[in-house]
């Protein structure tokens, strides 16, 4: 997550260490999310994934992450290479982030066992699933603004772009707000929260980015918030 968004290479800077290609940069970082959590479900004694709640939770977590990882690196089309700085904070991050969440999932959360028909189990998981649809929608967008052969910047239109700037970070905020609300554990409400300000900071940004570089763009849309910021 940190690192994101190949897209908005206007902020790129040498100034955080030597260049990463950003397919390669992109595919390293993110895999540890992946592969730690592999690793904690499979080859430990993860006694907690029996039950149901957590069960479903992990799927949650691993969507994301196969996506992120195993996917997503390979459909970046250009970007200029990510700093050193940035691709080594991320791998760092996603080693711990990844450890913390499914670690706890898979071998200490204890759920009631009517969980999974709670209040907030429902209301989180449908959360988080409009978070990933809206999150990996907007990706598209985004990758697609340049037709081949074009340079230089557009501003992206179509689906929750036509009402804020940061489409892409107010799915992933959304996300993992939705699971932390099904997860109603310290390790995820963290998680939730870090991504709010990283993601936040970067979507207001971005807005600014795009108010002072094209006139035309619209006015009535938002940062982050459709509607109202």
């Amino acid at each position: 997550m940190i690192g994101r968004w190949n897209w908005a290479d206007q902020y790129a800077t040498s100034r955080y260490g030597f260049p990463v290609n950003v397919k390669f940069a992109w595919f390293v970082q993110e895999l540890p999310a992946f592969l730690v959590p592999l690793c904690l479900v499979l080859w430990t004694s993860a006694a907690k994934t029996t039950h149901l709640p957590n069960q479903l939770l992990l799927v949650m977590y691993f969507c994301h992450y196969v996506q992120r990882s195993l996917i997503y690196p390979f459909l970046i089309r250009g970007g200029k290479s990510t700093p050193f700085a940035s691709f080594a904070l991320a791998f760092v991050f996603c080693i711990y982030n990844s450890y913390m969440q499914v670690r706890y999932l898979s071998h200490y959360a204890e759920y009631p066992a009517d969980w999974v028909t709670s209040p907030c189990f429902i209301t989180g998981s449908a959360l988080w699933l409009v978070g990933w649809l809206v999150n990996v929608h907007s990706d598209h967008i985004l990758r697609n603004l340049r037709k081949p052969g074009e340079t230089g910047y557009k501003t992206p239109t179509g689906g929750l772009f036509e009402y804020v700037s940061g489409a892409n970070f107010f799915g992933e905020i959304t996300e993992w707000a939705g699971f932390a609300l099904a997860a109603h554990s310290v390790h995820s409400a963290s998680f939730s929260i870090f991504t709010l300000i990283v993601l936040a900071s970067r979507a207001f940004a971005h807005h600014r980015w795009y108010l002072q570089k094209f006139e035309d763009y619209p006015k009535s849309r938002k940062a982050l918030i459709p509607f109202v910021l």
